[in-house]
């Protein structure tokens, strides 16, 4: 792992705790269980560089979760700071709105249709992947608008699908435990099942459930109506559901099932883009489809700095880019869409992907990533080890055979992580499961220590669980 900044120590004693009350007093946190937080308080982190983050009494943890799908390139790049403090000092900020622009927000969009596949040539900028989706939303109900089919709004998604938590891009995703408590517009938004190959009918080989998901998605369509339907939502591996990787073929089937019916394909690589896979974007790359619409954030600028966008097609833009009426506007942005600042940590993380070959590098040692977590398949308390490259999930069972689930009380995932934890890597506590998303930057002595150590934690925990009678002995 890499060496901390020497400079990085644990902070006093006396500080700590007042970071630590403050936090636990004043900050609201996103997905905050209250059933332990007001006891236990955050963990306070207080530096980070290349794979590895420091924690406030200075211990190193090589970072499993890439912040949180996002610290792309590692932490630490210099290159990043002097760029922004260079835009700060330039211009921090000035709208967009009309016809005003910096520099910054004009080149990204130039190099993102670059880089898109397709005549995807069309950029929207917002603060992050919910409002991404949310953009989505609005331009697709305005583009049927403009061409006079006002009752085509319902939006397809699929369950265990991810796309946010504002209200529409939360209403999109498909995670049933995100929606406890809160409401959702089940109106316009319709879920079809998960393409899940581990949990398919027994009787069903992976080429006829293939066929079975993407004819739910025409059978919706048809329910619902074809002049009804707008959209339809889907990442390509689905990233907080718990890392689907959909049948071979499953995205170009349900893709020719959208055209079929003049149904736009939004492909929400909010997680998958810049890198993960080991491709800029990969709808097109990996599994061969060419949108209507892409929505990123995260590797956009390896969370350096907030930043989501929504690239669109030629197709889309000239429908919407026609005035409505005289003296109408598209009235749809925020104000800091294309913030110069965020623009120009986008451009300087992408210059360092493509300069010092990370995508490459995801190739070849992603791959030994996946090897060596599919390894650990053959430990007990592990049915399923699935994704790809630097996104890779593993499934917890009670039942290798039947996939019985442990008991939820068991909080298997959780035990697992703080396993790791102990021993100087985090990894993310889904439920039943435990979700890998490291910095794409990792050497193959890096991979190696997540493979051991997960090993030793779960091997740790399937005695636990024994012991309290959660699994058969």
């Amino acid at each position: 792992m890499n060496s901390l900044n020497p400079k990085v120590t644990a902070v006093e004693a006396a500080e700590k705790q007042q970071v630590w009350e403050a936090d636990r007093d004043h900050f609201m946190h996103p997905w905050t269980d209250f059933s332990t937080f007001k006891e236990t308080g955050s963990m306070v982190f207080t530096g980070a560089d290349g794979v590895s983050i420091q924690d406030a009494d200075g211990k190193r943890y090589l970072d499993g979760i890439g912040g949180l799908w996002c610290v792309n390139i590692g932490y630490g790049r210099k290159e990043i700071a002097e760029a922004v403090a260079e835009q700060i000092c330039a211009i921090p900020y000035f709208s967009t709105f009309g016809h005003h622009t910096t520099p910054p927000a004009a080149k990204l969009a130039a190099k993102l249709a670059e880089l898109a596949p397709g005549d995807l040539n069309h950029v929207f900028y917002g603060c992050g992947g919910s409002v991404a989706n949310d953009t989505a939303v609005r331009l697709i109900h305005f583009y049927f608008n403009q061409l006079g089919k006002p009752t085509k709004k319902q939006i397809i998604s699929r369950i265990d699908g991810y796309h946010g938590s504002t209200y529409m891009a939360m209403s999109i995703t498909g995670v049933k435990f995100d929606h406890i408590g809160f409401d959702i517009d089940e109106q316009l938004v319709h879920h079809i099942s998960c393409p899940n190959p581990y949990r398919r009918d027994p009787g069903l080989s992976e080429e006829e459930f293939c066929r079975q998901k993407v004819q739910e998605l025409e059978d919706k369509i048809l329910e619902i109506g074809p002049d009804n339907v707008a959209a339809f939502f889907a990442e390509p591996i689905m990233g907080a559901g718990g890392v689907i990787v959909p049948p071979k073929g499953y995205h170009k089937a349900t893709l020719e099932v959208c055209r079929k019916y003049d149904v736009l394909y939004v492909s929400d690589e909010v997680v998958t883009a810049f890198g993960r896979l080991g491709h800029m974007f990969a709808s097109e790359d990996e599994f061969e489809i060419v949108p209507d619409i892409i929505t990123c954030a995260k590797g956009l600028t390896s969370g350096y700095l907030p930043l989501g966008a929504t690239i669109f097609s030629d197709r889309i833009y000239e429908v919407i880019s026609k005035p409505q009426a005289e003296g109408a506007i598209f009235t749809h942005g925020f104000t800091y869409s294309g913030h110069p600042v965020s623009c120009a940590a986008a451009l300087k993380n992408i210059e360092i992907i493509e300069r010092e070959g990370i995508c490459d590098h995801v190739k070849e040692v992603g791959a030994y990533f996946e090897a060596r977590i599919r390894e650990l398949g053959e430990l007990d308390l592990v049915g399923d080890v699935r994704g790809r490259k630097f996104m890779i999930c593993l499934e917890n069972v009670a039942n290798k055979e039947t996939k019985e689930l442990i008991d939820p009380q068991a909080k298997v995932g959780n035990r697992i992580a703080d396993a790791c934890q102990k021993r100087g890597l985090i990894v993310r506590p889904l439920a039943h499961m435990n979700i890998l998303s490291p910095t794409l930057i990792l050497t193959r002595e890096d991979v190696d220590f997540v493979a051991e150590t997960l090993k030793e934690s779960i091997l740790e925990v399937t005695e636990g669980l024994r012991a309290e009678g959660y699994l058969a002995r």
